[in-house]
């Protein structure tokens, strides 16, 4: 959404009656824009290229018990066998650096960890995202005042060209690791959403290393010889196209298919039909069947996804790296979603070939 008018309709805590009828989102009441969390397109900011730096990963400090953040919870619930765990009584804007360092390596084994009802505020949420890696200044989303690394997460029912371009699309092509088309893409990313619709609005998230691993050991041998072009270009060219910002010339970058994690040492499938192009050195027809045939192996994956139902002041905590994510825009028509999004950069994704 492209928040440039001065009003936007209100949030859903102040609206929800279960008992009462779902109202279409235009129906909502009103309130200011200039409440900070929303976004501020700065058409005139501009940004020099990323900058390479060496990533060391939090995960190689941690215990492999993962006492300290383990044994402070009050429960520990496996979402699905392979993906996926929700931790009760810890809040994120108060771990110690030993327990900082236990979450990396819990996120990069479960590929995406869950907290409910946590108070941190998009500053803390910053200092934390800061422990993990230097962070990410999106090229296009919409930013809150002052605060160029919070990407905020926003879609309603109002009808703007650029919302139409992201909703026109069938979800099982939204599947996605952010901005993959940076040299250095993110690893741990943090994600709380305080604004949801009456019902509806969940994200899928997937396994990419389980993705890897379920490939014929012929198709796996054939992919870890490869690499992939993951381009911004597109991105950008919409988002000028529908009036938003491009904060940052667009770049593409070349990843390997399969990636290691440098903490795990696990290998995963690192594709995705949002920012992935072509593949290098096969023709276009080749390219082509061999993507689709990657995109649809995820996007039929029920085995290595956990489907999470956002509660008010839900925290998601993922590995870029090791996971693909997908929202579902089946709330248009009735409220909004709304959420700031923290994004710490890893290392250059490499593949350890296996001796």
């Amino acid at each position: 959404m492209v928040a440039n008018s001065d009003t936007i309709t209100a949030t859903t805590d102040k609206i929800v009656n279960k008992s009462a009828p779902l109202k279409p989102a235009s129906s909502l009441p009103i309130v200011n824009i200039d409440d900070p969390q929303y976004p501020r397109y700065q058409d005139d900011v501009k940004y020099p290229p990323i900058e390479e730096f060496e990533h060391v990963d939090r995960g190689h400090n941690a215990d492999p018990k993962k006492a300290a953040l383990l044994g402070a919870a009050s429960e520990i619930i496996e979402l699905t066998p392979h993906i996926g765990t929700e931790i009760h009584g810890i809040q994120l804007n108060k771990l110690t650096d030993q327990q900082k360092d236990e979450l990396a390596l819990l996120v990069a084994e479960r590929g995406v960890v869950f907290f409910r009802d946590q108070d941190i505020n998009i500053h803390e949420q910053i200092e934390l995202g800061r422990y993990y890696g230097p962070l990410h200044i999106h090229p296009t989303s919409g930013q809150p005042k002052d605060i160029p690394e919070a990407h905020v997460v926003l879609l309603d029912g109002e009808k703007t060209k650029r919302q139409e371009y992201i909703v026109g699309r069938s979800n099982s092509d939204l599947w996605h690791t952010d901005v993959s088309y940076e040299r250095q893409p993110p690893g741990l990313t943090t994600l709380k959403i305080d604004t949801l619709p009456p019902v509806g609005g969940d994200t899928l998230w997937a396994s990419s290393y389980l993705a890897y691993e379920k490939l014929s050991p012929a198709i796996q041998q054939l992919l870890e010889g490869l690499e992939a072009v993951h381009s911004a270009k597109e991105q950008a060219d919409a988002s000028a196209r529908f009036g938003g910002p491009v904060r940052r010339e667009p770049v593409e970058h070349t990843h390997p298919i399969i990636r290691t994690h440098p903490v795990t040492k696990r290998k995963a499938l690192y594709v995705n039909p949002v920012f992935t192009r072509r593949i290098v050195g096969l023709s276009h027809r080749e390219s082509d069947t061999l993507l689709r045939l990657l995109y649809d192996h995820v996007a039929g994956g029920y085995d290595f996804t956990v489907r999470f139902k956002w509660q008010k002041n839900s925290v998601a905590v993922w590995d870029n790296r090791v996971t693909v994510h997908n929202a579902i825009f089946d709330y248009l028509t009735i409220g909004r979603r709304h959420g700031l999004r923290v994004t710490p950069q890893a290392e250059k994704p490499y593949l350890e070939k296996s001796e």
